[in-house]
C-alpha cells in the first residue's frame, strides 16, 4: 500500500484551506478600515504603506524560495509593483518609500505546500478589490492613476485568475500532511498580516 495514496474521503485542499483559515478571514476583514466612516485619504495612504512593508517581504520570500510547484505564473501574479506605482501616485517619493518599515516576521515558507498556504491568502485577497475600489472612488475619489490601481490589481481579470488558482491548486497531489503545512502556512500568513497592520496602527 502506498503511503501517499489519496484518501478519498479526505477534504480537498480548497476545502481545508477554506475551512481552515475561515475565521482568521472574517476577524481581519472585520478590522479592515475601508468602510470606516473616519477613513482619510492620510489613513488609506498609511494603510497602503502598511500593504507595501507586508507584501514586499512577503513576496520576495516566496518567489526567491524556488518551492512553489510548477504552474503558478508569478510574473502575472506578483502584486509589490502595482503597490509601489500606488505609493509613487500618493507623492512618496523613492527615498521615502525606501525608508518605509518592513514586516520581518514572516511565515515560514519552508515547503511547496507551506508556499500554496501563502499564495492562497494573497490570491483570495484580490476577491474583494471591485467593490473596494468603488468604494475608495466614491469616498476618496481614488482610481488606478492616484493611489487606487492595487485594490483592483486584476481588474476585469480577477475572476479568471481566481478560478486559474483554483484550478492549479486541485491539480497538485498532495498527501494529508502537506494539506496540514498548506492550511497552517495559510493561517501563519493570516495572523502575520494581522500583527504587522496591528504595528503599524491602520486597523481599527
Amino acid at each position: 500500500m502506498h503511503s501517499q495514496a489519496p484518501d478519498v474521503g479526505a477534504p480537498s485542499l480548497l476545502e481545508a484551506l477554506r475551512t481552515g483559515t475561515a475565521l482568521l478571514h472574517v476577524a481581519l476583514e472585520k478590522r479592515l478600515p475601508f468602510f470606516c466612516e473616519r477613513l482619510d485619504a492620510d489613513w488609506y495612504q498609511r494603510l497602503l504603506q502598511a500593504y507595501y512593508g507586508f507584501y514586499g517581504p512577503m513576496e520576495a520570500a516566496l518567489y526567491d524560495s524556488n518551492l512553489i510547484p510548477v504552474g503558478f505564473d508569478q510574473v502575472l501574479r506578483v502584486k509589490t509593483p502595482t503597490l509601489l506605482s500606488d505609493l509613487h501616485a500618493l507623492s512618496l517619493n523613492k527615498h521615502a518609500i525606501d525608508a518605509l518599515p518592513r514586516c520581518t516576521h514572516l511565515p515560514p515558507l519552508d515547503t511547496p505546500a507551506a508556499c500554496l498556504g501563502a499564495l492562497y491568502v494573497l490570491e483570495g485577497a484580490t476577491l474583494g478589490g471591485q467593490v473596494l475600489r468603488r468604494e475608495m472612488a466614491r469616498r476618496l475619489d481614488l482610481d488606478a492613476d492616484n493611489g487606487g490601481a492595487f485594490l483592483n490589481v486584476y481588474g476585469a481579470e480577477t475572476g479568471r485568475r481566481w478560478k486559474d488558482f483554483l484550478d492549479y491548486l486541485g491539480h497538485l497531489p498532495l498527501d494529508a500532511p502537506a494539506k496540514q503545512r498548506a492550511v497552517d502556512a495559510a493561517r501563519s500568513t493570516f495572523s502575520c498580516f494581522e500583527r504587522w497592520l496591528d504595528s503599524q496602527e491602520v486597523l481599527l
